[in-house]
């Protein structure tokens, strides 16, 4: 087992990776989980990509965690009948629901829910917010704009309305038919795009059934000012730095994204840092120096992972890319003030056994040198806790689930074996010493810490830790 760094990897599959031998290089330098971008291919590409992760997971003997990122609603303009025109600084535009080919003065706008929550004054983006327009006049169905930052626009670019909260769902009927997909196919996530409110989480668990955790992709305004309630409601969080740069001043990313892993962690949230991280490496056998240090402020942070997207999935380089993320990773979580800086965010715990024991290891890993903190999870939810707090030594948790393995894979410093031996909390020392030593975690000499609970194999029950000399 790999555990030599904490923070994990996420990659995005694609038509980079060819065949289950690159997967298998991938994950031996470094990644821990891969995505499945729903925006892109077909079902069965998806589905090939699968078995190939699931092929190597059985080779290797490793838990891999699998992803499934839906596309959300995309909104768009209309058509052109010359497919582009050009606008220029305090021009009029209407935008209207008229399917008829537009021009320089109009086009259609074939989304009613944004028409009806324009105000005058607000903005709307268009083409990754390369033009800016401001609405001044709205009517049943149109609105009017003035061109606030003009530039070609051409057929079907997108549009975006930081300002408004559009009433409509986050699973477009695409969404429905590739979450059925990934579902019976047997994705452990599911990220969910463009959320505004903390109903889209109820609407999307609902429809997930507890077959898979739900990972909510931060890229809405409206998403991070109810940041604290959404996070509450799933399992994890992405922080989608593409969208969310083009909503908000792209000044206000680096600090959203501070208050997003400090919110995650302190609600024991995994979060996930995501896009642009390495991009240029979509070209280049090297990354830019900004580059490094974005990936390296994000561990730094505290963030349980990092992802990588068109760098693995369309690039030329995505094994290059994969063993520069894991060596940023390492560098930084073996700097002189890395620990130091997470105990100064460690956040509060709760009044429950399971945060005092996981305390409690955090404290003890700091003082003794202990190789391997090694808890019993059915669940997770206690290995979740101990990673919560961040302690110095790798957190191995031993589970009788593959699916609790594979969801664990996101999780920061969490390294998951599947042991369907334990019966009784007696036998969970002798196992994990035992375990500990085969995954190459622990020696002859050195100290392991172990956590359990009885009742046994009850979830939230973990309410013993013994420190053990592995002879």
């Amino acid at each position: 087992m790999n555990a030599d760094k904490k923070v994990k990897i996420l990659a995005t599959l694609g038509p980079a990776i060819r065949d289950a031998a690159h997967i298998r290089q991938l994950v031996e330098a470094g990644v821990n989980l891969f995505r499945l971008n729903f925006s892109h291919g077909e079902h069965a590409d998806h589905a090939q990509r699968y078995q190939w992760v699931r092929e190597v997971e059985r080779e290797l003997n490793q838990p891999i965690g699998i992803l499934m990122d839906l596309q959300g609603p995309k909104l768009r303009v209309g058509r052109f009948a010359e497919g582009k025109v050009q606008l220029v600084n305090g021009q009029s535009l209407r935008l209207d629901l008229d399917k008829t080919p537009g021009d320089a003065n109009r086009v259609n706008l074939p989304h009613p829910e944004i028409i009806e929550a324009l105000q005058p004054g607000m903005s709307l983006l268009l083409d990754d917010g390369r033009l800016r327009l401001k609405v001044t006049a709205k009517q049943a169905d149109a609105v009017d704009t003035c061109v606030i930052a003009g530039g070609e626009l051409s057929d079907r670019k997108g549009v975006n309305v930081p300002e408004a909260v559009l009433q409509l769902s986050p699973l477009t009927e695409k969404d429905r038919r590739d979450l059925t997909f990934g579902l019976e196919l047997g994705v452990d996530w599911v990220a969910l795009s463009f959320v505004q409110r903390p109903e889209d989480i109820v609407e999307a668990r609902e429809l997930i059934g507890g077959k898979a955790f739900l990972m909510a992709k931060i890229e809405k305004p409206s998403a991070v000012i109810h940041l604290e309630e959404i996070a509450k409601l799933c399992d994890a969080i992405m922080v989608a730095r593409g969208d969310l740069g083009v909503e908000v001043p792209a000044e206000n990313v680096p600090r959203i994204q501070k208050d997003i892993v400090r919110t995650c962690r302190q609600l024991g949230r995994p979060v996930v840092v995501a896009t642009q991280m390495l991009e240029s490496m979509r070209f280049s056998p090297a990354p830019t120096r900004a580059e490094v240090t974005d990936v390296a402020n994000a561990v730094a942070e505290g963030a349980d992972a990092v992802m990588l997207s068109a760098e693995t999935a369309s690039g030329d380089y995505p094994l290059e890319t994969v063993q520069m993320m894991s060596k940023i990773i390492r560098q930084v979580e073996n700097g002189p003030d890395y620990q130091t800086q997470l105990d100064v965010g460690r956040p509060q715990a709760e009044a429950t056994a399971s945060d005092a024991i996981s305390c409690a290891i955090r404290r003890i890993s700091s003082i003794l040198p202990v190789a391997a903190l090694v808890n019993y999870s059915e669940s997770g939810a206690s290995s979740l806790r101990a990673s919560r707090e961040r302690p110095k030594a790798p957190i191995l948790s031993l589970t009788p689930s593959l699916t609790t393995a594979r969801r664990l894979t996101v999780a920061w410093g969490i390294y998951s074996v599947v042991n369907e031996r334990l019966r009784k909390v007696e036998e969970v020392t002798s196992t994990a010493l035992e375990i500990a030593q085969a995954q190459g975690m622990a020696q002859r000499g050195e100290t392991v810490v172990i956590t359990a609970g009885e009742p046994f194999g009850q979830p939230g029950s973990t309410n013993s830790l013994r420190i053990e000399t592995l002879h």
